[in-house]
């Protein structure tokens, strides 16, 4: 198993939400049999430009191991779904 940062940028109007939707991101690793080693919440900040319409995100890190093979499919998932506005995996 290797280490993965993930870094998510998440719709803003999703803030009273946001526990929800940080679940269903390390659910998805959960899901995939990986661990996670470390969750944070950077809060809501101002983006360099435009995504999707939006001019704030919130930011959320995590950091996970999982087997390298299931790392395509888990990229997918995120693309889906519609309250990540990006998603970055990254090898740690």
């Amino acid at each position: 198993m290797n280490e993965y940062d993930g870094l998510f940028i998440i719709d803003p109007t999703k803030e009273k939400s946001l526990k929800e939707v940080t679940e269903g991101i390390s659910g998805a690793v959960l899901k995939s049999n990986g661990k996670i080693n470390k969750e944070e919440n950077w809060g809501k900040q101002k983006l360099n430009y435009q995504i999707k319409k939006n001019t704030e995100g919130i930011y959320y890190k995590l950091n996970f191991s999982m087997d390298p093979s299931a790392i395509s499919a888990l990229k997918n998932t995120y693309k889906l779904n519609m309250n990540i506005l990006r998603a970055m995996i990254t090898r740690a």
